[in-house]
């Protein structure tokens, strides 16, 4: 059979296996992706409104591509880096301690 072999698209690309390479979990991956997501969203409101206080995509994209892919393109580049900001809740909570 001729033809073309499909490019994967969308959340095949990149694999999950070398976006889990960048982050701690997938849970991790789903929590910074959508952040990033909303930050992208917001950043092409304020175009339309002629202001610009959040970063934009930091990667080449095409105009049909969705939020959430420029950031796990983003995410796979290693252009972002995760870090927990002061205040924000982490993996051990006061029940591991083993007190009652």
């Amino acid at each position: 059979m001729t033809g073309t072999v499909a490019k994967p698209e969308g959340i095949t690309n990149p694999p999950i296996d070398e976006l889990l390479e960048h982050v701690d979990s997938k849970y991790a991956l789903v929590a910074f992706s959508a952040a990033r997501a909303r930050q992208i969203n917001a950043y092409n409101q304020q175009l339309e409104a002629g202001l610009l206080d959040t970063i934009g995509p930091l990667v080449d994209h095409t105009p049909h591509e969705k939020a959430l892919s420029i950031a796990m393109h983003e995410i796979s580049q290693g252009m972002l880096d995760m870090k927990l900001q002061e205040g924000t809740p982490t993996q051990h909570s006061d029940l591991d301690d083993g007190e009652s």
